[in-house]
């Protein structure tokens, strides 16, 4: 059994989609961001850098002792190798599918992260931030709509790679993106939307919280209020 600490986020629905698509058994333990329930002690010894999601795998292969992780990358890599399914297992093609693992997470993720808070939360419309990752947040969109030109996934076979983009790009509408301009993109998105476990997945999410996550002053001041004290 794994216990996944989940919200519903972008990166909370990556790890869902992997646990839905590979049938493992998990519980989903809700950790409500905008409530402050990620600075809970308890937690905190999971995840110490307090963002979801994370998981303790109570039966890890090879291991006698649970193994807990936080990282939402880390955590799809984990679970690609526990499985041995979703990442190719010959040396060339692991680094394809890691490489945009890596892209995801070192760039598709923190850009559009910066293109919602400054589109949907800044307490001031800053224009030239607005624009900036506006704009960013486009020219990954190519990026990744050029990368699927002659390849049906991001890394050629349906990866953990698929899994740790696609969440990020169902809020196209609220990062200013048209799908229809980006049309190898939509087909991939369409693609990966209508798999059974990226539906049950979302199903799931609903159960879960259907209001944002940022809804009133103090949500705010929990989630973007953070600084070196609320870590000490």
């Amino acid at each position: 059994m794994i216990d996944l600490y989940y919200w519903t986020t972008p990166n909370g629905h990556k790890l869902t989609i992997f646990l839905e698509e590979a049938g493992l058994p998990y519980q989903i333990i809700p950790i409500n961001i905008g409530k402050g329930e990620q600075f809970q002690p308890e937690f905190l010894k999971i995840a110490p850098n307090n963002r979801i999601p994370a998981m303790v795998d109570h039966k890890p292969a090879g291991a006698d002792k649970p193994v807990s992780l936080f990282e939402s990358g880390a955590m799809l890599l984990y679970l690609a190798d526990k499985t041995k399914r979703f990442i190719a297992q010959d040396t060339a093609g692991r680094a394809e599918v890691l490489q945009w693992l890596f892209w995801q997470m070192g760039g598709l993720g923190p850009m559009l992260g910066q293109n919602h808070h400054f589109t949907q939360y800044a307490p001031e419309k800053i224009e030239y931030a607005i624009n900036r990752y506006v704009n960013e947040t486009a020219r990954l969109y190519a990026v990744l709509d050029k990368r699927l030109a002659d390849r049906a996934f991001v890394a050629g076979e349906y990866s953990i790679a698929d899994m740790a983009c696609y969440p990020w790009i169902v809020p196209h509408e609220r990062q200013r993106q048209k799908l229809e301009d980006f049309p190898n993109l939509q087909r991939w998105f369409e693609a990966i939307k209508a798999r059974p476990a990226v539906v049950r997945a979302y199903e799931k999410a609903k159960e879960i919280n259907t209001a944002p996550s940022v809804s009133t002053e103090e949500s705010r001041k929990i989630l973007f209020g953070q600084n070196a004290q609320t870590v000490r």
